[in-house]
């Protein structure tokens, strides 16, 4: 017994040490394979569309106030930039992994980036002004025109890059009269008792919930609730727009105004996968006395030891830059190279109705679309600006969001997890537990990051039902 075990910690040590050589070699020409796409890109932006777009690789400064947007402060974690609307001066934070990414290449092609300046006195002085928790003010229309002029700012383009694509699914919102998110909302048509707001994770689409739970709910809970599942902002048939930057914020007012607010949801429950389960978290902060029950499915909650930055130790978690396990791979693709992975989005995003037909075709057409539809039907900045701002981004905020559930929502939390999600881990669940010990943690053996919910859709469907009925009560 000794020995098989001795064995099989050789081939454990063996096999860590194979991954982290190749995934050191891999990563190296990756770094430079980025830097090289960086210049790559430019010039066809340039012949394609006239322009390029800074990235965050040559310049932070650039790539934020291109959009219109102003530097503020680079102080802490995050860039406090302002953001400019048609009516109003937004106050946002952006995290610093947008542009601070180690990499072998940049460490020698160019060195620290100094201290951007403040591009303008009276911004400042009314950001000074601001009370506490309050980040946004009415101005003047002339002066956002004047604001706009003065730093380069452009308008949002409706029109698809060149790199996205173009087809009427994924475009369908720049022809639309109202600037909303997709929803697709099922239940009684009279008197409502009940809502249940369903958030979907990173690159997914309410389809996640509409193709999977919504067939297994029972007729006696489509009488009683009404299911809200919508397209997060940027992903699925939802607006796309190419200068968000995909805040935390952003994100909250596009469900407020194209969910809450329209469909009169003054009290509501919450179920939530993955990245959805922050934005999960940010509504229960925001509307404490709504939320009826709050439902997490793999919520990635790394928090930072001491002495740790939260935003990069996440970044490092959830893209460990190692080429085994594959999920591990393709999320550090995604998180650390903003060229690469635009290249993916070209090849993979722009083609999907390809390898949708193809799906059809190898499969003789027995095997549903709604995962590929969801995982293509987005545009790479918004993949990208997701990703970095609400993931690694509000890491310092998680465990404030939890505190404040555990002191001041007194919904019942319901927590479920794979044993065998790759992505993240089982521990992260028992993290928000230990933030909020009156959550309930289920461990599904044999189950994944996706298979939580997909493969065992009609007893999840009977899980939340009873959770419903027992929180109704």
């Amino acid at each position: 017994m000794a020995v098989k075990d001795k064995t099989l910690s050789v081939l454990m040590l063996t096999g860590n040490f194979v991954n982290e050589f190749v995934s050191f070699i891999v990563f190296s020409i990756l770094d430079v394979l980025d830097f090289l796409l960086c210049y790559t890109y430019k010039v066809v932006d340039f012949i394609v569309e006239a322009e390029w777009k800074p990235c965050y690789c040559s310049s932070a400064r650039k790539a934020i106030t291109s959009s219109g947007n102003i530097l503020v402060s680079e102080q802490g974690e995050s860039k406090k930039i302002v953001c400019l609307t048609s009516s109003k001066l937004q106050l946002e934070e952006i995290s610093d992994t947008l542009y601070t990414r180690s990499s072998l290449v940049s460490e020698v092609s160019k060195t620290t980036v100094s201290r951007l300046k403040v591009e303008t006195k009276n911004v400042i002085q009314d950001m000074n002004k601001f009370k506490k928790g309050r980040s946004a003010f009415t101005i003047n229309s002339t002066i956002i025109e004047m604001l706009q002029g003065k730093i380069g700012g452009q308008k949002s383009h409706t029109y698809p890059r060149w790199s996205d694509c173009d087809c009427q699914t994924c475009n369908a919102w720049s022809s639309s009269t109202s600037d909303t998110l997709f929803l697709k909302a099922e239940g009684p048509l009279g008197k409502v008792e009940e809502d249940v707001l369903f958030i979907h994770g990173f690159i997914s689409s309410s389809e996640f919930w509409t193709e999977t739970l919504f067939p297994n709910f029972s007729k006696s809970t489509k009488s009683k609730y009404r299911l809200l599942a919508f397209d997060l902002l940027g992903f699925g048939k939802s607006p796309k727009p190419h200068d968000s930057l995909y805040t935390i914020r952003e994100h909250l007012e596009m469900i407020e105004r194209s969910v809450l607010e329209p469909n009169n949801v003054k009290s509501f429950h919450i179920v939530a996968h993955s990245l959805g389960c922050i934005l999960a978290l940010a509504l229960a902060v925001k509307y404490p006395g709504s939320v009826k029950s709050l439902t997490l499915i793999a919520p990635p909650y790394f928090p930072a030891p001491k002495g740790e930055q939260a935003t990069q130790y996440v970044m490092r978690k959830v893209a460990p830059r190692r080429v085994w396990p594959a999920i591990a791979f393709g999320a550090s693709l995604a998180c650390w190279y903003e060229h690469i992975s635009r290249t993916i989005c070209l090849l993979i995003c722009k083609n999907h109705r390809i390898w949708e037909f193809l799906t059809k075709l190898l499969t003789r057409n027995r095997m549903k679309t709604y995962l590929i539809d969801g995982f293509c039907c987005h545009t790479h900045n918004a993949a990208w600006h997701t990703l970095h701002n609400i993931i690694c981004g509000t890491a310092g905020r998680m465990g404030d969001y939890l505190d404040f559930v555990q002191k001041n929502v007194t919904c019942t939390v319901n927590i479920f997890h794979g044993r065998d999600d790759e992505l993240i881990p089982v521990e992260c669940s028992y993290n928000v537990q230990s933030r909020v010990p009156r959550a309930n943690v289920k461990i599904v053996e044999k189950k994944d990051h996706i298979t939580i919910v997909v493969g065992r859709q009609q007893a999840f469907a009977r899980e939340l039902e009873k959770i419903w009925n027992s929180s109704s009560g």
